[in-house]
């Protein structure tokens, strides 16, 4: 039964009393992140709480890995923005529905292997421009709204915002050196609450965002037209949707892996939101994927098990049933403070240490997908660009490496061997190293130290022949790997070569 339903390892040791303690602060800075963003994007605010606590549920018991929190996520929700102004929330949640089989798709053809191609100065830009939005999303809770005008605090609203702050930063840091019993963070929130409810301060409070008081998600198919013209509609946001959260949630798995020294199962990630998001669609959900602000939350808190996600994402659906008045009243200069700690904490400051060691193309990479990162806060074109570019600066540099060491030996034969991958972007200095005027009537190409790769390589080397044949003189290829053989039989319509008997490596006869 074990292989086929191996939900929870049943042999990994939880500290219950640090999984429920965590999963409570993840769920205190996860309720206005949601609520923030489902106003931006539009939405019934309580359409974000709802997502938060679907999308939280299903992959804690589901995910890909423990400690790694989901929920309703501002890097998903932004994509559906102008669906939501030009069709309407039914189109949104046909779109969540969607992505979410897009989701399950890549997850059961084992797609997510892929995002290993992500070098290391991709991770280091998209966590460093993360970081940055964390802190920067935070500015917008020192601002208020004055005659329907969005404005930044000041006077005595502004000390005593900053104040709290301030204070909540001080107990995150200091709190730890008197116990780790307790996650800070939650510490924090509750001294900073106490003292706003004690002594009467007049603050922001989470009730200046939206109400967080309802039912149980209702279930709901969504009000569309089911025809295909809705879905040529609607399946270009489900797409990006869908990349985005695999993109966000396979690089916050890998970055998981590194911080617990330990490793996720990125398919089964993939699997559990789409299963999330599909529930999102027709549950009144706004759809997310794993976020990397809770989860650094969740780490820091001490959790390594499934059970404090599970509690968070619980502990969002008794608040909406029954804690509405209490959250409400939750200051969020709290919340603010935890966030910025986070936020410094998720930024990756060994990259300033480095950075004089490191390659000068992989700097200007880490600092595109940073930018692309915070500008447009689209993580799948931020990661897709930064992996572009790395792979032509793979190849751009790799092309270069492709030498040949030539000399004729006592029966006249000129012997070129060749060293360095022959593939599309060294075809060009391959061919230049063959003076095929002056060379005998018989050469040997010896590709012992190489590699053909690609077509391009198998075209250059049919080039090559037939330079030589129109003057009379035989090719041979020599010390060929079996893949290369393949290709080239594979090929053989499209070239004509001969390949020389190798006792050592047991090449056929052409």
């Amino acid at each position: 039964m074990k292989q086929y339903f191996n939900l929870f390892d049943f042999t990994q040791k939880v500290n219950y009393k640090t999984e429920v303690l965590a999963g409570l602060t993840v769920a205190m800075t996860m309720i206005p992140e949601s609520l923030s963003f489902a106003i931006l994007a539009g939405f019934p605010p309580l359409v974000g709480l709802y997502a938060a606590f679907i999308m939280g549920l299903v992959t804690a018991i589901l995910g890909g890995r423990p400690g790694l929190v989901s929920g309703g996520a501002g890097a998903t929700v932004i994509v559906l923005i102008a669906l939501m102004k030009s069709n309407g929330l039914e189109y949104v949640f046909a779109a969540v529905a969607l992505a979410g089989v897009l989701q399950i798709l890549v997850g059961l053809f084992k797609l997510g292997k892929f995002i290993r191609l992500v070098p290391q100065p991709v991770m280091f830009g998209f966590v460093n421009g993360l970081a940055i939005i964390i802190f920067m999303s935070q500015l917008e809770q020192f601002k208020t709204i004055v005659n329907g005008e969005s404005v930044w605090l000041s006077g005595n609203p502004l000390y005593i915002m900053l104040g709290l702050v301030l204070l909540t930063i001080g107990i995150v840091l200091f709190f730890p050196k008197i116990t780790k019993a307790v996650p800070a963070s939650l510490v924090a929130i509750i001294v900073v609450f106490g003292l706003v409810l004690g002594l009467g301060i007049h603050t922001k409070t989470v009730a200046d965002i939206a109400s967080i008081s309802g039912g149980f998600p209702p279930f709901h198919i969504p009000n569309i037209d089911w025809t295909f013209e809705t879905l040529k509609l609607v399946f270009p946001y489900a797409l990006i949707m869908a990349s985005v959260g695999l993109t966000e949630g396979l690089l916050t798995l890998n970055l998981v892996d590194e911080i617990t020294g330990t490793k996720g199962k990125g398919n089964r990630e993939c699997i559990a939101q789409g299963s999330a998001n599909i529930l999102n669609g027709f549950f009144f959900g706004m759809g997310g994927c794993p976020m990397i602000a809770q989860t650094l939350v969740n780490l820091s808190a001490g959790s390594r098990a499934r059970l404090s996600g599970i509690i968070a994402a619980l502990t969002i659906l008794v608040i909406i049933l029954f804690g509405a008045p209490v959250i409400e009243k939750l200051p969020i200069a709290a919340l603010v403070g935890v966030m910025i700690m986070v936020a410094i904490g998720t930024f990756e400051w060994i990259s300033f240490r480095i950075i004089n060691k490191m390659p000068k193309q992989d700097i200007f990479v880490g600092v595109l997908v940073a930018l692309i990162t915070i500008l447009l806060h689209n993580l799948a074109l931020a990661v897709l660009i930064g992996v572009i570019i790395s792979a032509l600066v793979f190849a751009w540099e790799s092309a270069k490496r492709i030498r040949a060491k030539k000399y004729v030996d006592e029966k006249g034969v000129k012997h070129y061997e060749i060293y360095g991958p022959l593939f599309f972007g060294s075809t060009t200095a391959f061919a230049e190293k063959f003076d095929i005027a002056n060379d005998p009537n018989e050469v040997i190409i010896d590709f012992k130290e190489s590699k053909i790769a690609d077509m391009s390589a198998i075209d250059a080397v049919n080039k090559l022949t037939e330079r030589y044949a129109k003057i009379g003189k035989k090719i041979h290829l020599r010390h060929l790997s079996a893949d290369c053989r393949q290709l080239l039989h594979n090929a053989d319509d499209v070239i004509d070569i001969n390949i020389i008997e190798d006792p050592t490596y047991k090449v056929a006869i052409d």
